[in-house]
C-alpha cells in the first residue's frame, strides 16, 4: 500500500503541469487513482484525490474517470462524515459536473439531496461547490429542477444567497432563477 500511495504522492506532484495531464490520464493512472481514493490510508487518499482532481482539468480525462466508476465512489465520500474527505470529494464532482458525460453520471447517482444538504451544513468552500454542481445538474434539465425544488433547495439557496461565498451567491441566483422558472 506504501508503494500505491507513494505513487500517488508522485502523480500528484507531476500533475501539476498541463502536458502531463494527458501523458498520466491516457497511461491508465485514473482506475488506480480511484481505487486508492477509496481503500488508501488517509494520505493516500488525499494524494489520490489532488492527483484526480489535477488529470480532470484536462476534458479527457474527465471522460476517463466517470467511464472508470469515480462518481458513484464521490457519493459514498459525499455521505461518509468520519471519512474526512467531502472537500476533495465535492472538488472533483464540481469539476466533472463541467462536462456533459460528468454530469449525466452524476445526475443518474441521484445526488441532489446530498448536495442541498451540504448546502445548508456544509463549510463555506463545500457550499460553493455543491451550488456549483447543482446548477451544472440544474441547467437545461427540467427533471434536476424538479428533484431540486421536492427536496426544498430554495430555502438552503436563499441562506446561500445571503452568506455565501461571492461564488456561492452567484451560482445560487442562478439556481433560484432556474427553481421558478421551472427550467
Amino acid at each position: 500500500m506504501e508503494a500505491r500511495e507513494n505513487a500517488a504522492a508522485t502523480l500528484f506532484s507531476l500533475s501539476v503541469i498541463d502536458a502531463n495531464k494527458i501523458t498520466i490520464g491516457a497511461a491508465g493512472a485514473i482506475p488506480a487513482l480511484i481505487d486508492l481514493l477509496c481503500q488508501g490510508s488517509p494520505r493516500g487518499k488525499k494524494d489520490a484525490a489532488t492527483a484526480i482532481f489535477n488529470l480532470s482539468i484536462y476534458q479527457g480525462n474527465k471522460v476517463r474517470a466517470v467511464k472508470a466508476g469515480i462518481v458513484i465512489h464521490l457519493l459514498r465520500l459525499l455521505t461518509d462524515p468520519s471519512g474526512g474527505m467531502l472537500d476533495e470529494a465535492l472538488a472533483i464532482m464540481a469539476i466533472l459536473a463541467s462536462h456533459h458525460d460528468g454530469r449525466l453520471a452524476i445526475a443518474e447517482a441521484t445526488p441532489i439531496p446530498i448536495l442541498v444538504e451540504v448546502m445548508r451544513i456544509g463549510t463555506p468552500r463545500n457550499r460553493e461547490n455543491s451550488a456549483a454542481v447543482l446548477y451544472s445538474l440544474c441547467a437545461g434539465d427540467v427533471q434536476q429542477v424538479k428533484i431540486a425544488r421536492e427536496v426544498g433547495a430554495e430555502e438552503a439557496l436563499k441562506e446561500l444567497l445571503e452568506t455565501g461565498t461571492d461564488r456561492a451567491k452567484r451560482k445560487a441566483g442562478s439556481l433560484l432563477e432556474l427553481i421558478h422558472r421551472g427550467t
